[in-house]
């Protein structure tokens, strides 16, 4: 019996070998954990990149494409989540730089105003909010906020932001848009004009803008942060002018969704998990070839309807480039490798399409060589 068990033991070692030390979750699939990981983006708590924190190995061993950062802990209540001066944001922006194996993204939601994770507090120039710029409606003044913003970015090692907002703000009390003022205008040309003016200065100092949020939340009379939010009513068409408008005039790199519920393009799926609206509307009827980033996969219009499983498999299929996980609305310090984890195994039963992978996965290598590398380089003393 004891010879039994040892030949048992010995068969259960070679099967185990047998993938030539793949990880279970590479096995039957044509990527590597760690070219997956360059489709997920997260948060972390600290101000510095420790050895033996969980970001550490995501961003070291795991290869996320990157991460965002935020001034304050929504669940803790800390005030110096990422953020706490611009010289602590140089020295976490460089160690993060100097432990990935690729040009990682490094982001914040930078949008101006009450949604300004590089303020005042923090020793930031002051910002004005898009609703404040659009109402002064004068070019010079836009730009100068934009460009000194840019400027900022770039002295303290960020190379992403996850702006301009391009919604058009229809519903004046839009809970989520128009409360915070963070639409240019319900006048879709002057969003245009200066999206336009903050897009351009953005791109003058070489970083990333990501135009958001497609395609369009200003008519929402909820927030998707906290719940399921339907425009199927209230939608218009002209929502999407912005982007037509700015993919004509500019070359524009990033996109980001909205987890909105419009059953005018998708009867079935919210837009960040919509084929309809990613791959049908947004790359094959207004022609955008670059990386579309989900809005954080943790809030609860996705949370609470769906499964990670799901809602991760869906969002890839539909076209998503890079999931974001902030982790300040939840908490999950593993939330990177489970990720990873159900895309390998999505793809290896045939629920993720590899092809859809791979393109993804070729998009954002492109955005990294052309645009995030030579930032990057310059941290990575």
């Amino acid at each position: 019996m004891k010879n039994l068990t040892s030949y048992f033991l010995l068969l259960l070692f070679v099967i185990s070998c047998s993938s030539n030390g793949q990880p279970a979750s590479e096995q039957n699939s044509p990527f590597t954990d760690q070219e997956i990981g360059q489709m997920i983006l997260v948060g972390f708590r600290g101000t510095e990149i420790k050895k033996d924190s969980p970001i550490y190995k995501d961003i070291k061993e795991r290869n996320i494409a990157g991460v965002v950062l935020f001034e304050r802990d929504v669940i803790t209540g800390d005030t110096a989540r990422n953020i706490s001066d611009p010289t602590q944001l140089l020295s976490l922006a460089s160690s993060i730089v100097a432990n990935s194996t690729t040009p990682p993204i490094i982001a914040v939601d930078q949008e101006g105003g009450m949604v300004s994770r590089l303020n005042q507090s923090k020793g930031f120039p002051v910002s004005r909010s898009a609703e404040w710029l659009g109402n002064q409606d004068i070019e010079d003044t836009t730009r100068y906020y934009a460009k000194r913003m840019a400027q900022e970015f770039m002295v303290v090692g960020l190379n992403t932001n996850f702006a301009p907002v391009v919604d058009v703000n229809t519903n004046p009390q839009n809970p989520v848009i128009s409360r915070y003022e963070r639409s240019f205008s319900s006048d879709p040309d002057k969003v245009i004009e200066h999206a336009g003016y903050t897009i351009n200065e953005y791109s003058t100092e070489g970083l990333l803008t990501v135009l958001k949020h497609f395609p369009g939340h200003g008519s929402s009379s909820t927030d998707s942060h906290l719940g399921v939010t339907d425009v199927s009513e209230t939608w218009d068409a002209a929502e999407l002018e912005p982007y037509k408008a700015l993919f004509d005039t500019f070359d524009i790199r990033a996109v980001m969704t909205a987890h909105i519920y419009n059953a005018q393009l998708d009867s079935v799926w919210p837009s960040t998990l919509s084929e309809n609206t990613i791959n049908g509307l947004l790359r094959d009827s207004l022609g955008f070839e670059g990386v579309v980033f989900s809005d954080d996969m943790q809030m609860k219009a996705i949370t609470s309807e769906y499964g990670l499983e799901t809602a991760i498999t869906q969002a890839v299929n539909a076209g998503v480039d890079i999931l974001i996980f902030g982790n300040n609305l939840v908490y999950d310090e593993n939330i990177a490798s489970k990720a990873i984890a159900i895309i390998q195994e999505g793809i290896r039963t045939g629920d993720i399409d590899a092809e859809k992978v791979r393109a993804a996965l070729d998009r954002v290598g492109k955005l990294k060589k052309e645009v995030i590398e030579d930032l990057c380089t310059c941290l990575n003393f």
